[in-house]
């Protein structure tokens, strides 16, 4: 078996329901690029875990939010490398909270960063292919109200070149 090296990312994470549809963001980079992701991400330098879900959202997204409850942590391991870095794969600790929509339109959701902006998607249309492992932990947790707390492993992984 071939060692692992490990990128450890922490990042908190924000499920937003209306209706039977999911906000989404269209990831554009790291190991979930071409798929869709939950709004969100790291906390930067005296940032509280609360504020910096506030932000991501309005970055990501262009909208307001509030928080509604803490849903869990789930940390899953995925096939990863960048060029220059020694790392094989990415070990993605997320942290899921409950959040609802406040105010603003997703269509002023800016092109930053990794994203190519905000969606609201079906839930049946949450698929491994077209998702994140956030987003289908998200719509499993919307379906039952429980998040799995297992260590989830992607033995492959297929990193799309972009967008579909």
């Amino acid at each position: 078996m071939s060692s692992r090296i490990f990128h450890r990312h922490l990042g908190i994470y924000g499920v937003c329901v209306r209706g039977n549809k999911l906000l989404v963001i269209k990831k554009t980079g790291g190991p979930y690029s071409g798929r869709y992701d939950l709004p969100g991400g790291s906390i930067e330098k005296n940032e509280t875990i609360l504020d910096a879900i506030v932000r991501e959202f309005i970055e990501e997204t262009g909208i307001h939010i509030r928080i509604s409850n803490l849903i869990g942590t789930r940390d899953y391991i995925v096939p990863w490398q960048r060029p220059n870095f020694e790392h094989t794969h990415c070990h993605h600790i997320s942290i899921y909270y409950e959040v609802d929509y406040i105010s603003g339109d997703i269509s002023d959701s800016p092109n930053v960063d990794d994203s190519l902006g905000a969606k609201w998607i079906e839930l049946t249309d949450i698929k491994l292919e077209n998702s994140s492992p956030l987003v289908v932990e998200a719509g499993q947790w919307i379906e039952n109200g429980k998040i799995n707390i297992e260590t989830k492993e992607y033995i492959e992984w297929t990193i799309k070149e972009r967008f579909v």
